[in-house]
């Protein structure tokens, strides 16, 4: 390169513009990202398969492309973005993150990987996810654990862990995740990253992978808000049978990053439904200071309670309880299930249609309540996480029970947005003592996704983010 800057310290946007300008090839950049994530794989748990030979391909493609014309519509041209192991991505592994499905080659594209392979996106490999993606760590019976790069001791989170680990490690610019309770969230806030949990409906998850609750949604994790805004640009659409639709947005959202926002209103609370769980200093610290922060630059924040209270818990535990009987399992199979799976999974086959339908139909009550109150808010302001990033093994050290009770008290803030749909973001603006990243939340209203990337993005300006690294990174 013409600088003294190496590759993978560029943005998704930076790579892309380098790319068309002819100043590095698709086959160039791939072989550097390709070469990181296997030099780093084993400390990090980021991939689960690391797609040489398809990678590869692709990039030569994406050159062919190039000496041809510059096509407009392929925004990511040439450039690497890995897919989380729950989405199909043809002539790649499909496990789910669990033992049962690790010979299991997907036969097709989903919907986000075809979204991806439009942008002319490298789809460099899959990304480590829990089994089924049911946990808020992620540690399997395949791979090592996915751990943060700011201290390897301590786990990545989940449910894409796998995803947040490769971006903080400079293994991948951005990648693709999901969120059903907190899963783009949860791994930002502990890897230092800046990550989207669409409005509900934005992305399509089909042709095969339901989501009858419509909790789960994919979005983009990335370094930087303006990188973020166009992968979601690219995951953004629509397929007929979805349940849950949108409208394109007016503009593309990667609009929105380079301007400020209006004076917000923005609502803040330290309130939530998780009865007995405490919030660390340092993420109180964190909310403190992005208080301060916001006002500062002008916008009015007032505190509220909580509109989500701890009677919508138990309706969401049936869900989740629910969802983890999805997998087309075996009885014989069952043995081969890591144990929350397993205790995750014998609640859900005891679930009834009837208490499976009264769970859905209070969470729409306690939705249409909260909104009243959240809906006169341009934002709501809260701590992504109530702890500190965990140490790998510290949810896995107690029995299933207690493990799930540990998550809840761990990820107190974040699955209330799934429940109502709305969209939320975690905006990395703070580093403990510990040189641990602590992450804050923002949701807003339904639909309005542009305005929480302008106040991420003027949050970044006003304290960036984008180069501050790991050790790991070098």
């Amino acid at each position: 390169m013409g600088n003294s800057r190496e590759l993978h310290e560029l943005t998704l946007i930076e790579l892309a513009a380098s790319i068309r300008k002819g100043d590095v090839s698709p086959v160039e950049v791939t072989e550097h990202y390709l070469r990181r994530a296997h030099e780093r794989n084993d400390q990090l748990g980021a991939f689960f398969a690391i797609a040489d030979e398809q990678a590869l391909e692709q990039a030569r493609g994406a050159e062919k492309e190039l000496l041809e014309g510059d096509p407009a519509d392929r925004p990511l041209l040439g450039v690497p973005v890995p897919v989380k192991d729950l989405n199909l991505v043809e002539g790649l592994p499909f496990t789910l993150g669990s033992t049962i499905f690790k010979d299991f080659i997907a036969p097709m594209d989903d919907f986000v990987a075809q979204a991806i392979r439009r942008s002319g996106a490298v789809i460099m490999g899959k990304t480590a996810t829990p089994e089924f993606g049911l946990p808020c760590y992620t540690e399997t019976d395949l791979a090592p654990p996915a751990r943060t790069p700011w201290d390897l001791t301590r786990s990545a989170g989940g449910s894409s862990g796998g995803a947040a680990a490769a971006v903080a490690a400079g293994l991948a610019p951005a990648a693709q995740g999901s969120d059903g309770g907190g899963s783009i969230r949860i791994p930002s806030s502990v890897c230092g990253l800046f990550g989207i949990k669409p409005t509900r409906g934005r992305v399509s998850e089909g042709p095969i992978m339901p989501d009858l609750s419509g909790l789960a949604i994919s979005g983009p994790i990335a370094r930087t808000v303006a990188d973020a805004a166009l992968l979601l640009d690219v995951l953004t659409g629509n397929h007929p049978g979805d349940m849950y639709t949108l409208p394109r947005p007016e503009r593309p959202f990667l609009s929105y990053a380079a301007s400020d926002p209006p004076r917000l209103r923005i609502a803040r609370t330290l309130g939530h439904p998780i009865e007995g769980a405490g919030v660390h200093p340092d993420c109180v610290a964190a909310y403190e200071d992005a208080t301060a922060l916001l006002a500062d630059l002008g916008h009015e924040v007032i505190d509220i309670a909580s509109p989500f209270d701890p009677s919508s818990v138990p309706h969401f535990e049936t869900l989740w309880y629910a969802m983890a009987t999805l997998a087309p399992i075996d009885q014989a199979q069952v043995g081969m299930l890591r144990p929350l799976t397993r205790y995750l999974r014998e609640r859900g086959l005891a679930v009834s249609a009837a208490e499976l339908c009264a769970a859905q139909g209070a969470l729409q009550g306690l939705t249409r309540t909260a909104l009243a109150t959240l809906n006169s808010y341009d934002a709501i302001l809260t701590p992504t996480l109530a702890q500190p990033p965990a140490p790998v093994g510290w949810f896995e050290e107690v029995e299933p029970a207690e493990n799930f009770e540990r998550q809840k008290a761990f990820t107190p803030y974040t699955a209330v947005f799934n429940v109502s749909g709305q969209p939320a973001v975690n905006v990395p603006l703070h580093w403990n003592a510990d040189d641990l990243p602590i992450g804050i939340m923002l949701a807003g209203r339904m639909g309005e996704e542009p305005t929480l990337i302008q106040l991420a993005a003027q949050l970044e300006r006003a304290r960036p983010w984008k180069d501050r690294h790991p050790a790991i990174w070098h």
